[in-house]
């Protein structure tokens, strides 16, 4: 069984009335990239700064490296590196300046400065004045100086967001190298899908609130193999055929649903329908994508 990095139970917090996160269990493994994914305003970053101590929840438990966040607040904070919104700086300073304010306030060796300029890339840019550098280097500069006081966690929020197809690209690859090169947990949070599934291993889904899915990217993409439907003649009495022969089978409409259909088998359902004297008009594969099952998580929350 994985060790986990963080673990909340039943993790609340409301303003007045209103509940922006509902009894969320967050399991993030360590060594992992967890993708943490919903709409702007889904409850993203009220469970961020939660988790960053910046925030106190109404109710439930936070545990971050198997301590008690309540309890043991700076000594686990001092391990954790975050970037919540956008980063802060002194734009007629240098990279390297900015970089050397923060470091003497964590006391934490100059040499320390050069190491995590050439995790981000920004070496060659070291020197030059932060006004000049682009939206990406400003966001770079940001995850360089989470990484100052060389954390165990990295706590992400929106890194991409307002990024070119290149800055995109360029953080992307920065994120997916942090624990295979640096043995840094990644907690990364995002309202697109598509982003998420090119970085992370795990992912979970929050909407309104409510953590609505959690597990590895892999169990979320196998939601996305193909489905077969066919239309015959006789629907009802098709279903009860197949079924005896072992498939699970759903009728929607006119049409036969095989859900998670090896196509190995099609041959196979159309030879035992044919013998059956069922007729067999058409036979066609659909797969779904993760956008369309994460939307279909957002839609079915939305509808409570």
């Amino acid at each position: 069984m994985s060790e986990m990095v963080i673990e909340t139970s039943n993790l609340t917090r409301r303003y007045g009335k209103k509940v922006s996160v509902n009894n969320v269990n967050l399991k993030v493994p360590k060594g992992s990239i967890y993708g943490f994914l919903g709409p702007n305003g889904a409850g993203k970053t009220t469970t961020i700064r939660m988790l960053l101590g910046l925030i106190r929840p109404t109710s439930g438990h936070i545990r971050i490296f198997n301590q008690d966040l309540s309890k043991h607040r700076m000594p686990i904070l001092r391990r954790i590196g975050s970037l919540v919104e956008s980063p802060s700086y002194y734009g007629h300073l240098s990279g390297y300046e900015n970089l050397d304010v923060i470091a003497r306030l964590l006391k934490v060796p100059s040499k320390r400065i050069d190491e995590v300029l050439g995790i981000v890339r920004l070496t060659p840019a070291a020197h030059q004045t932060v006004k000049g550098y682009s939206l990406g280097m400003k966001q770079r500069l940001g995850i360089a100086a989470a990484l100052l006081g060389n954390p165990d966690l990295l706590i992400l929020d929106e890194p991409t967001n307002g990024l070119d197809p290149a800055g995109i690209h360029e953080i992307r690859t920065l994120i997916k190298d942090m624990p295979k090169q640096h043995g840094i947990t990644v907690v990364v949070s995002s309202h697109l899908l598509s982003e998420i599934d090119q970085m992370a291993t795990h992912v979970g889904i929050i909407d309104h609130g409510h953590l609505l899915f959690q597990d590895s990217i892999e169990k979320l993409r196998e939601q996305s193999s193909p489905k077969l439907f066919l239309q015959v003649d006789k629907p009802h009495e098709a279903k009860r055929l197949l079924q005896d022969a072992g498939f699970k089978v759903s009728i929607q409409g006119d049409n036969l649903q095989i859900p998670n259909s090896d196509l190995s088998v099609t041959e196979e359902i159309n030879r035992q329908l044919v013998q059956a004297g069922i007729s067999v008009y058409r036979i066609s594969e659909q797969s779904r994508s993760l956008e369309d099952i994460f939307l279909d998580f957002v839609d079915k929350e939305g509808s409570l």
